[in-house]
C-alpha cells in the first residue's frame, strides 16, 4: 500500500475537539485515509461509526442535524465516539450543516470528507488557537511515488537514492511526469491498466460530481473546457478566448471554472505585476493539480517519451505543485510574471514586498547563465534569491545582489530548499 505523508497530520488531529474535514478531488485517497484512522481509532477500543453519503440508506440521516443526532444517540451513544462521514458534498448547503453540528458541542469527534472545497472553507471557521482543521489531499506527491516504487528502501536517504541512482530517478520521473499522481493509477501495474483506471476516475467525476452537482445533462461543453485547459497550462487564459473556442457564454465559462478549481481538478495563478502599463494585469494561468489527468485529456498518455516543448509544460506543472504543497498554509502566494514586451518568469513567490522568482527549465543546464527574462526581474525588483529548477545539478551564481542557485528538481523533494520570500 502506498504510504501518505498527510496521514501523520490526521493523526495528530484526532485528538483536538474540532473537526477533521478531509478534501481533495474524487479517488485522491479520502476514504482510504478515513478507513486508515478508523482502524486506528477501534484497534483502541473506541466507538466508531461511518456514514457514506453516496449510500441510500446514509443520506436519509442527514435531513436535518437533529435527524442525525438522533441516530448518532441510538447507535453509539451520548459518550465519546469517532464519527465518520464520507462524501459531505452531497449535503445541501453542507458547509453550514456542518457549522451547525460544531456548535451543537457535541460528545463527538468528527472525522468528514468532501470534494468541494469553496463552501467548507467560508462556513467552517478555524479554531480559536487558529488549528487547521480542513486537509487538502491531493494526488499522490513524487516523493511518496518513488517511495512507492522503490519499496520504502530509501524512505530516509532519498537524497542519497537520487544522487547515486540517476537512471532509475529518470526513469521514475518520466513515468510520474506521464502518468501522474492519482493511487489507482500508480498501484495498476501495465500502461493499458492505468489507462483504464484514469477513464474510471474521469468518468467518475463527470457522472458523480458535475451531472449531479451541476445539474447538467450534456457535459460536452464542459469537457471541452476542461480539454482546452489541459492544452493550454503555463499559458495565459481569457474568459473571452474560452467562450469563443468553446462556443458558450462567459458566464457559464467563469462558473464552470470555478467549479473546476472547487473540486481540485486545475488552480489559477495570477500575474504578479507592480507597473500596469508595461506588466500583465488580469489574464491568469491554470494549472493541473495531476498531470496524468491532463495526459489522459490529451491522449498523451500511454506515451513512453513526452516531446521536449509538451515535457517542459508537465515539469512547469509538477513544480508549481511542489511549490503550491510547500507554501499551502503560509502567507507566500505563488504568482508568474509577463511584460508586454514578452518577458515571462514561470513562477514568483510573494510575501508581502518580497518576492522570488523560480524559473522551471526542463534540461540539463551545464553553467549558469540566466536567460534574458529571468534577468530582467533580478534587475527591475533585486529579490534577495532566485531558482531555476532543471535536470542538471547544483549551480551557483550572483547576479546585481540576487543570490541564483539552479537546483535539480529532485532537490525539492521532502525539503524547503526554495525558501520563503520573508526567509531572511
Amino acid at each position: 500500500m502506498i504510504k501518505r505523508k498527510i496521514l501523520f497530520e490526521l493523526e495528530e488531529h484526532l485528538s483536538s475537539d474540532q473537526m477533521t474535514i478531509l478534501v481533495g478531488s474524487r479517488q485522491v485517497g479520502k476514504t482510504y485515509l478515513m478507513n486508515v484512522l478508523r482502524e486506528g481509532v477501534e484497534k483502541k477500543g473506541e466507538k466508531t461509526v461511518s456514514l457514506n453519503l453516496d449510500l441510500s440508506e446514509d443520506a436519509p440521516r442527514f435531513v436535518s442535524q437533529a435527524t442525525l443526532v438522533a441516530y448518532l444517540e441510538l447507535t453509539i451513544g451520548k459518550e465519546r465516539a469517532f464519527v465518520f462521514i464520507d462524501e459531505i458534498q452531497r449535503v445541501k448547503n453542507a458547509g453550514l450543516f456542518l457549522k451547525g453540528l460544531a456548535d451543537m458541542k457535541l460528545p463527538y469527534k468528527f472525522i468528514i470528507s468532501g470534494s468541494g472545497s469553496l463552501e467548507l472553507k467560508a462556513k467552517i471557521p478555524e479554531s480559536a488557537a487558529g488549528r487547521k482543521i480542513l486537509f487538502q489531499v491531493d494526488p499522490i506527491s513524487f516523493e511518496e511515488f518513488v517511495n512507492f516504487k522503490t519499496d520504502y528502501q530509501y524512505e530516509e536517504k532519498l537524497k542519497d537514492f537520487f544522487a547515486l541512482e540517476e537512471g532509475k530517478t529518470t526513469r521514475l520521473f518520466s513515468e510520474y511526469l506521464v502518468f501522474g499522481g492519482y493511487p489507482l493509477v500508480v498501484l495498476a501495474e501495465t500502461a493499458s491498466a492505468k489507462q483504464k483506471q484514469m477513464g474510471e476516475i474521469y468518468r467518475s467525476y463527470i457522472d458523480r460530481d458535475i451531472k449531479d452537482l451541476l445539474n447538467l445533462e450534456k457535459t460536452d461543453e464542459f469537457s471541452n473546457l476542461l480539454k482546452t485547459l489541459a492544452s493550454q497550462i503555463g499559458s495565459m487564459i481569457t474568459i473571452t478566448e474560452l467562450a469563443n473556442t468553446i462556443g458558450i457564454d462567459e458566464k457559464t465559462v467563469k462558473h464552470y471554472l470555478w467549479y473546476l478549481e472547487q473540486t481540485f481538478i486545475v488552480q489559477k495563478v495570477t500575474p504578479f505585476y507592480r507597473n500596469v502599463r508595461s506588466e500583465i494585469t488580469k489574464a491568469p494561468i491554470y494549472y493541473f493539480l495531476d498531470n496524468g489527468l491532463r495526459n489522459w485529456l490529451l491522449g498523451l498518455f500511454g506515451l513512453p517519451d513526452i516531446p521536449g516543448p509538451l515535457g517542459g509544460y508537465l515539469f512547469e506543472n509538477i513544480i508549481f505543485n511542489m511549490l503550491r504543497q510547500q507554501f499551502d498554509i503560509t502567507p507566500t502566494q505563488i504568482h508568474f510574471w509577463r511584460t508586454k514586451d514578452q518577458a515571462e518568469v514561470d513562477f514568483v513567490l510573494q510575501t508581502g514586498l518580497e518576492v522570488i522568482p523560480v524559473e522551471a527549465k526542463y534540461t540539463k543546464l551545464k553553467d549558469s547563465r540566466v536567460g534574458k527574462s529571468f534577468k530582467n526581474f533580478v534587475i527591475k525588483y533585486k529579490p534577495k534569491r532566485g531558482y531555476i529548477v532543471h535536470l542538471g545539478e547544483n549551480l551557483e551564481t550572483k547576479m546585481d545582489g540576487t543570490q541564483i542557485s539552479f537546483i535539480p528538481i529532485h532537490n525539492l523533494v521532502g525539503s524547503s530548499v526554495i525558501q520563503s520570500p520573508a526567509f531572511p
